[in-house]
């Protein structure tokens, strides 16, 4: 199975207020992450991690050690001290800034950074619509967000969206919808 997430944050105090996520503490944070993506990711499922995985670079190692499956890290911000070291870069299949898939014939666009256009981000004639698959603005609620909460086919793989674990395409997709529908309510 193919799953997607992306800003864990792993290690990071700061994040919980932040984002306003519903943890006491960064040890309890951590162990919820953790224990969310081990109980959906199996040893041959595959992870697209979106970005920022890990904060504290000095227990990278650690954390990553503990995720199931295989994972293909399109880096963000929070992640370019640590992409290269040879001992991180074992722990994934690919480190890359960007990529490009198909997922049921859709193409999609990796990106940790949400863009305005991707590739067949616009439908047209018989091709299947493109799908973005972001990062970065993890839960926030703002005006100059407007286009992505519009658009069906930009979808935000941040844990601050999908319940704090890795998601199906369906799952995010489910997700999205929500949370757009919220976002808009709320500007």
């Amino acid at each position: 199975m193919t799953f997607f997430t992306s800003d864990l944050h792993l290690g990071h105090s700061n994040i919980l207020q932040l984002c306003h996520r519903p943890f006491e503490t960064i040890q309890e944070m951590d162990e919820a992450l953790i224990c969310n993506w081990n109980k959906k990711v199996h040893k041959c499922d595959t992870v697209y991690i979106v970005g920022d995985i890990v904060w504290d670079k000095k227990r990278a190692k650690e954390y990553l050690s503990q995720l199931n499956g295989k994972k293909i890290l399109i880096y963000g911000n929070h992640d370019e001290h640590m992409i290269k070291d040879s001992e991180y870069q074992a722990f994934f299949e690919e480190i890359c800034p960007m990529k490009f898939a198909h997922l049921n014939g859709h193409p999609i666009t990796f990106c940790h950074y949400p863009m305005l256009e991707w590739k067949s981000s616009r439908k047209e004639g018989s091709k299947k619509l493109g799908v973005l698959i972001y990062g970065h603005i993890h839960n926030r609620i703002d005006p100059m967000y407007r286009f992505l909460y519009e658009s069906e086919n930009a979808l935000n793989a941040g844990v601050d969206v999908n319940g704090y674990s890795p998601v199906s395409f369906d799952e995010l997709v489910d997700n999205n919808v929500a949370f757009k529908k919220s976002a808009l309510d709320n500007l």
